[in-house]
């Protein structure tokens, strides 16, 4: 058989990088839980036309296609799935807005809501992207409305995640949020119409830079050399604290650029300011250049960093959208926001910014004298699974030395011997060994207790990369 060639842009993860993801994803959890929020899991699949509903014509959706296309079931309306075409979906928001509507009888709103699952898209593999990914999102669905203070909320609780993530080695993030509104306010203040367009040119400010967004300005949203040279002082101002806001409100009225939508985008982006400063002071950073060029978001606009590594682009992002879902009766609002893990553990694991003590889940390696005596040595092992420690038994009635040096290569701490056996000591009855210090104590199975920080693999500080 030929040597597997491995596929670009689906990652697979070796024992102990599934330990820093698992720690990664439950970490997240906790936090969600934490601040109530609810988990779901929805369909891998989506109807085509769903998956394209918001104009996503960019995305390369993976099809599927029935094998038996002829034994294919009709679906609910009467059309063959074939016919109506599925995708793997792209992300976790256009599945949620369908979840949401399908089940809106059953939720209680504002409906808090986390997921965390894996998505497919076909697009060029590099640093950080992938083709399958794990993203983790959470959102919060009001019914006909949702009151603004839960702009402010959610990046909060996202930074409450990755701070719960620093002990282990992750570097700070940096929260970088703007608001819609100001953007469109002051663009429709300087005279700029197309706002879709002046949106989708300063979101790729920090890609190709502001010389070739003036250009972009110019040739897709019709700005004068005055336009785009205001728009561009806009998206440079940064700020942590409400005086970013004073300094958007001088800039508009040197442009002549004061409206109703420009106040009410700085009032918000101003009041999520005040509240990050006072729960979470330095994790979030007003920065008038994010944009997000998705035209479903209407107020405020989050993209984050992590610290020290820029150059990954954005690794958490998301905003407020009016109009997540809709069924002609009611309109549901929500905010959220959404963690690429994949993009995130895959720079951890990469940079040795953090590595697991182990691989495997065992504390103990529990010997075995002979074949004879195997179920002695099961007994031992069921007696401490009983008691939650992580044990298995050792694949043959090797040497003690190599079932030592087996334990060792698998990174257990300790080697259990059996009360039928002598230990290195000579000594007869249950003695546990660690591998690492060499020493051997007697033990008795019904109390025996490994050190706290070895009863399971943990995630530590790494020695990051030069």
């Amino acid at each position: 058989m030929a040597r597997p060639t491995p596929l670009s842009g689906f990652p697979e993860l070796l024992p102990a990088e599934r330990v820093v993801e698992q720690h990664v994803l439950d970490t997240m959890r906790r936090t969600f839980e934490l601040h109530g929020f609810a988990g779901i899991e929805t369909r891998a699949v989506e109807p085509l036309d769903q998956l394209l509903r918001k104009g996503e014509t960019s995305k390369e959706i993976y099809v599927l296609r029935r094998l038996q296309e002829e034994d294919a079931e009709p679906a609910a309306g009467g059309q063959r799935e074939a016919e109506r075409g599925l995708g793997l979906h792209f992300d976790l928001t256009v599945p949620f807005a369908r979840f949401v509507l399908e089940n809106a009888g059953h939720l209680q709103f504002p409906f808090r809501r986390y997921q965390i699952q894996k998505v497919w898209r076909g697009e060029r593999p590099q640093d950080g992207r992938f083709r399958e990914f794990v993203q983790a999102d959470v959102d919060v669905v009001g019914a006909g409305e949702l009151p603004a203070h839960y702009e402010a909320e959610l990046p909060l609780v996202m930074a409450d995640a990755f701070a719960a993530l620093a002990d282990v080695g992750v570097p700070p993030v940096r929260i970088l949020v703007n608001n819609r509104r100001v953007m469109e306010g002051f663009a429709r203040g300087i005279g700029l119409d197309d706002v879709d367009a002046v949106l989708r040119s300063v979101d790729k400010l920090a890609k190709v830079g502001p010389e070739a967004v003036a250009a972009l300005l110019a040739d897709e949203a019709g700005a004068s050399p005055a336009q785009a040279a205001a728009m561009l002082e806009l998206a440079a101002l940064r700020g942590e604290d409400a005086g970013v806001v004073d300094r958007v409100h001088e800039l508009a009225a040197r442009h002549g650029a004061a409206n109703e939508l420009l106040d009410q985008g700085l009032a918000e982006l101003g009041a999520l300011l005040e509240v990050a400063a006072r729960r979470a002071p330095g994790r979030v950073v007003a920065d008038l250049a994010i944009a997000r060029g998705l035209d479903y978001y209407t107020g405020a606009v989050y993209e984050s960093v992590l610290v020290g590594h820029e150059d990954l682009g954005s690794i958490c992002s998301g905003g407020r959208y009016d109009a997540l879902a809709s069924d002609g009766t009611t309109t549901y609002p929500g905010v959220g926001l959404s963690i690429g893990v994949s993009r995130l553990v895959s720079r951890l694991l990469s940079a040795g910014l953090v590595r697991a003590t182990r691989g495997v889940p065992s504390a103990v390696v529990v010997a075995v004298t002979s074949e004879e005596t195997r179920a002695e040595s099961e007994a031992v092992a069921a007696a401490l699974r009983a008691r939650g420690i992580p044990v298995e038994v050792a694949p043959s009635a090797a040497k003690f030395g190599k079932q030592i040096r087996y334990a060792d290569r698998r990174g257990v701490p300790f080697v259990w011997f059996p009360a039928s056996s002598a230990g290195d000591d000579g000594a007869i009855g249950h003695q546990v060994k660690d591998i690492r210090s060499g020493e051997q104590v007697p033990a008795d199975a019904a109390t025996w207790e490994p050190p706290a920080q070895d009863r399971f693999p943990r995630v530590v500080p790494g020695t990051p990369a030069q």
